[in-house]
Order: C-alpha cells, then structure tokens, then sequence
C-alpha cells in the first residue's frame, strides 16, 4: 500500500488551512481555533466579537456545522487581550452564532492553553486572565504532575433579572420561568412542569420545549443587560430537576443558540443559577452545589462575593470542572467544494 503518499501529501496552496485543538469540558466540546482565521480588530473583545459577525460567519459555520462538526459543536478562537494584564481573549462561536461567555469553554480553553503551552504552567496552580465579551474571567488550573487536573474560574457577576414569571408556551400552556444572567441571559423552567427528568432519552423533547420557551419569552420582554447592549438578549432555557445520580443536588440541561443542547452542566448557567439560589436565600456565600448534566457530568458552583452590577445585587460565582484534550486536526477548505461554508441536518 501506497500510504505514504498520503503522509506526504499537502494540499494546494489555494485552499484555506486552519489549525484546531480539541477538547471536552464534562462532554461538552470545544474546539480551539489556533491558526487560519482573520484577525478581528477592535479595542475590547464585544468589538472583535460584532466584527466576526459581520465578516467570518461562513468560516464559523464551516467549521461548526457538518461536515467538519455537527448541530452541537462549540469552539473558539484566541485574540490578544485587552489589557496588558490579561493572558488571551476568547470569541466562542456555535451552531447559531456568536456567544458572549461560556463556563465550558473556559474550563477547556485554560486547560488546552496550560498543557501546551499558551500560558506557563507554574505547579500547583496556574492564573489565567481571560477577557469575554461579557467581561474579565479569571481562571485557575490545578496541576499535578504536569497535567491540569481540575479548573476553577470566577465568573463575570452574575444576577438574577425576574423571579416567578409566567408566559404562554404554544404545545405547553402556562409555564413559570426565572431569568438570570450569568455571563448569558437563561429563562430557568422546572423540568417537571413539562413532564420532564432531564434524562437522555427524553433529548428531542427537550429541545422542542426548551425552543418553544425561549420564543415565547424573548417575544413577550425585553432582555436587557446593564452596561453593554450587544449582550441584552435570551440565549437559552434551562431545565432543572432533581438528580439522577449520587452526591449532586440537582441536574441542569440548557437548549441554547438554535436547539443546540449543553452535554455539560453549563458553567453560565449554573452561574445563574446560584444567583437564583442566593436572591431566594437558599444558599449563602462560600456553599457549595453539585449539579449534574444531562449525561451525568458534574461542575461545582459557590457564590464566593456579594456584587452590585449596575441596578441588580449580584454575586460572583466560581465554577470548577474538568477538561480533556481530544485531538489535534488540520481543517482544509476546498474552494471548489459546493458545501464548503457547512450544512446542518438533525
């Protein structure tokens, strides 16, 4: 066999090549976009993040949809930050677009950057400063023997906007919903007004409800975000329910951006969430909660700091979990490829 030839082979010099590593943070991935994609200019990172709107969005797709991803897939790429003091900026993109922070992908994206190399590792844990368009989050990798074995973060603050909501849901009548911010905007349902356990089997009706919500609260008020209009909108419903497994307090499962659904707890979401839970009085600063995923995968968030964040009292939520990287691929972009910029099939 002649596979060597195939070893050797480079692709013409017209073809686009981008360079990624992949990663998981509790099943959830991220792929991290290192080489082959344009520069997006601007001061701060919600800047660079409307300029890859405008200009990179067939390169998002190809690289998030089939054939090179799928519906779920999640990445990012890496900008300079915007301070001295920072180590990297992070756009996250998705099957719809582009998010303004993501829990996940900084558990991910610290653990990709400290085992290969981005940022120093420094035994038994290393800072990493991160700027998001939703603002600086500061992460910490714990490492053992070389390998990061664990990462926390602080998140931006985190803030709960209404309490005890009701809206119309086509297919599901009257439903009640909290909203909260946690780096993105959720509407927050009990998953047992739905008939729900927030197990994998029930998957497609999870993503038509979740869906279905997150319409009929988007069309019925205005999401507004204090400081930064580019991130007053709803990015998601997040169904709670009680958990499946040992040990975790309860389960979380976001359907976010379009029909996409978390396999991880959701590292904004739970930030939100623990907004709930403090506004509510249920927790207090420094208790930790255990929530699992839809796939059993866990993250722990504590309230560890009392905010006010424009009009709204807010904490700052930690976040922990675990990350790991998955590979390590050249991506090539055929010109002549009628379904180079992606397709989407579910």
């Amino acid at each position: 066999m002649r596979v060597k030839n195939a070893v050797e082979w480079t692709a013409p010099l017209n073809w686009r090549r981008i360079e990624t590593i992949d990663a998981h943070a509790a099943g959830e991935p991220l792929r991290v976009i290192l080489s082959g994609f344009p520069d997006c200019p601007g001061g701060t990172v919600v800047e660079r993040r409307r300029v890859a709107r405008e200009r990179c969005d067939r390169l998002r797709t190809a690289l998030m949809w089939e054939p090179r991803g799928h519906a779920d897939m999640y990445g990012c790429v890496i900008t300079p930050p915007e301070r001295p003091d920072g180590d990297f900026g992070v756009l996250f993109l998705h099957n719809e677009g582009w998010s303004t922070m993501c829990g996940h992908g900084i558990i991910a994206v610290t653990t990709v950057a400290v085992e290969t190399g981005i940022v120093a590792a420094r035994s038994p844990e290393t800072t990493v400063a991160i700027d998001t368009p939703a603002g600086r989050v500061t992460s910490v990798a714990c490492i053992d023997r070389e390998r990061v074995r664990s990462v926390r973060f602080r998140n931006v603050p985190s803030f709960v906007l209404a309490l005890d909501q009701s809206v119309d849901v086509p297919g599901w009548g009257r439903i009640r919903y909290d909203l909260a911010f946690g780096g993105a905007f959720y509407a927050y349902v009990s998953a047992a007004d739905f008939g729900l356990r927030c197990t994998p089997d029930e998957l497609r009706t999870l993503i038509e409800a979740g869906v279905a919500v997150k319409c009929a609260v988007a069309k019925d008020r205005a999401i507004e975000h204090p400081f930064e209009p580019e991130l007053g909108f709803l990015y998601g419903t997040i169904f709670v329910a009680p958990p499946v497994g040992d040990g975790a307090d309860s389960r979380n499962v976001c359907v976010f951006a379009d029909g996409e659904v978390d396999r991880s707890p959701t590292g904004t979401g739970v930030s939100g969430r623990m907004a709930l839970h403090f506004a509510r009085g249920e927790v207090g600063l420094g208790e930790p909660r255990v929530i699992e995923s839809l796939i059993g995968t866990r993250f722990t968030v504590r309230a560890i700091e009392e905010r006010v964040f424009g009009p709204h009292p807010a904490i700052v939520p930690e976040v922990e979990g675990t990350a790991h990287i998955t590979g390590r691929h050249t991506f090539l972009v055929d010109p002549d490829d009628p379904l180079a910029n992606g397709f989407l099939l579910r």
